[in-house]
């Protein structure tokens, strides 16, 4: 009798395995029911897995919570889960969800610092930004290269332009971090490839001349060819005179139409009144333009100015005349023409 007892035991035994595996697998192997094709989903730090399975159910992603933590400890998996923002993807099946969750592939997210910006447009840009973590909201400049861990660090121009992939919650002090870091290490990979004999005597030199180069070429390939004029310019120890680093001078103030007083009213970035360098540069450069500072082209032009098709293109001239020549041709009879 006790032989007949243990035999039903057993078999029922067997029984009761067979079904939960075939339950398992059938569960594991059933893709979610989402509600597009593209999902994202969002596991905070600190989530429990009953949680998780509770919340996958009630969305109505997953037939069953306690088939899906049961699959989990099944696969040895409940530790291991990572908490982040993941992207669920129509066809997805619970022992696939598992296993994403496991490797901690979360969902990427962008930001592009854009060449040219000044650091209050990238400030302004990064508080916009819903998928960093605000924690620098009402501090200026100085106070947030304090944050970052450079303090005395003029900020203008230190952030490489550039699209940067982060998962979601990364604080803009990280983002920041990760961008100044970026810049540092192309400028000093710039400064010693750098031509030799140029009229530069630091990396921060040549991140000054780069921003105004950035700021002046709308046509990438003209890069080179401005940078050689701001190199010629320098070493005949001739002012600069270029109009972005005026703009940046005035500030605020400035509303769009730079006038003849502008470039008469002295400040340390006024590069009409002053020789050399401004202080610090005026904007982020690329590193298109960085690259150009460190190999400019050899050429005698000392002069450049816009062309009038607004293509963005310059007319290059190595003589005053033929400066002259080219600012009535496409500036002074645009403007009288406007008029």
């Amino acid at each position: 009798m006790l032989h007949r007892l243990i035999g039903i035991t057993l078999i029922a035994g067997s029984f009761a395995v067979a079904w939960f595996l075939m339950t398992i697998n059938d569960f594991s192997t059933k893709p979610l029911s989402l509600s597009d094709s593209v999902v994202a989903y969002e596991l905070p730090p600190g989530t429990s897995l009953s949680t998780v399975a509770n919340d996958l159910e009630k969305r109505g992603y997953l037939d069953s919570a306690l088939l899906f933590k049961l699959l989990v400890r099944w696969e040895g998996q409940a530790s291991k889960i990572k908490a982040g923002e993941y992207e669920l993807h129509s066809g997805i099946t619970p022992k696939q969800l598992i296993t994403l969750f496991v490797s901690g592939k979360v969902k990427s997210h962008t930001f592009t610092i854009v060449e040219g910006w000044t650091f209050k447009d990238l400030v302004s840009a990064i508080r916009q930004h819903k998928s960093l973590k605000q924690t620098l909201e009402g501090l200026n400049g100085p106070d947030i290269m304090v944050r970052l861990g450079y303090p005395d660090i003029e900020p203008e121009g230190r952030f490489l332009p550039d699209t940067y992939h982060f998962p979601k919650g990364t604080t803009d002090v990280d983002f920041l971090r990760r961008a100044y870091k970026s810049m540092e290490k192309i400028l000093a990979d710039e400064w010693l490839k750098r031509e030799e004999g140029l009229p530069l005597k630091t990396p921060y030199e040549a991140l000054i001349l780069a921003s105004i180069v950035e700021k002046e070429s709308a046509i990438a390939e003209e890069r080179t060819q401005i940078a050689g004029v701001f190199i010629n310019r320098l070493r005949k120890g001739m002012r600069l005179q270029t109009d972005p680093t005026v703009i940046y001078g005035i500030g605020d103030k400035y509303k769009g139409n730079i006038r003849f007083k502008h470039l008469r009213t002295d400040t340390p970035y006024n590069t009409y009144t002053r020789k050399g360098l401004p202080p610090t540069p005026i904007a982020m450069p690329g590193q298109g333009a960085l690259d150009a500072v460190s190999h400019p082209d050899t050429t005698e032009y000392i002069y450049f100015v816009a062309m009038s098709d607004k293509s963005g293109r310059h007319i290059f001239s190595t003589t005053l005349k033929d400066h002259e020549h080219a600012v009535d041709v496409h500036q002074r009879k645009l403007i009288k023409k406007a008029r």
